[in-house]
């Protein structure tokens, strides 16, 4: 069976904690309604692709069967590769709820395949009542989301900016250049916000940095 008959719910998929990953819609709520924090309409999802015929195929399918169901909600989807060896597929449209299931539908067919661990994380954008930006971002292998407050313009394309790129940067590794910065107090903030309304990651060391956002 393929991603239709998953979407059509003619197959359970054991996706990488989606009931995690869906909280992110019932917080939207509270970052809308209390907190002047609105969606600006897009999010994505980072993976390492393999060049096998097996995985090639399923990341095809995929983004085929989520691009012929998202265009029904008005939801585009796009997809490049940056200069690391990383796959982008971004969703971008109104509905936030959309925008949601649509990544969980791709994170869930990799995990279904056995390419789980491909899965490097899924990223949210927002902005306050300022049009500041702020990063929600998934981490697949933690189970956690945590806050990234870019300050300024310093959220490059993707693929640009010092560092050995987004992968490095959720591993840990690396270090960002000095037109990088981060709004740490501001993060801690947004943390606090949230409140019980997200798994939020409770290490901070491990609260990484992801440049070249290009959502």
């Amino acid at each position: 069976m393929g991603l239709l008959d998953v979407i059509l719910g003619r197959r359970k998929l054991p996706g990488p904690a989606p009931d995690r990953l869906f909280a992110i819609s019932t917080a939207y709520v509270t970052f809308e309604t209390q907190l002047q924090v609105t969606s600006r309409g897009a999010a994505g999802i980072v993976f390492h692709p393999l060049q096998t015929a097996d995985f090639l195929s399923i990341v095809k399918e995929t983004e085929e069967v989520v691009k012929a169901t998202a265009s029904d909600s008005a939801t585009t989807v796009e997809s490049s590769d940056d200069p690391y060896g990383y796959r982008w597929l971004i969703l971008r449209g109104k509905d936030f709820e959309q925008l949601v299931v649509g990544i969980n539908a791709v994170s869930g067919q990799l995990e279904a395949g056995g390419y789980g661990d491909r899965l490097l994380c899924a990223v949210f954008a927002f902005e306050d009542e300022r049009k500041r930006p702020i990063y929600w971002i998934y981490n697949y292998k933690r189970g956690f989301f945590y806050p990234f407050a870019p300050v300024g313009g310093t959220v490059a394309q993707a693929g640009e900016g010092a560092g050995a790129g987004p992968t490095s940067r959720i591993a840990g590794e690396g270090s960002s250049s000095s037109n990088q910065r981060r709004d740490n107090e501001r993060e801690l903030v947004l943390k606090a916000q949230a409140g019980s309304e997200l798994p939020v990651e409770p290490e901070l060391e491990r609260w990484f940095p992801l440049w070249g956002i290009p959502i």
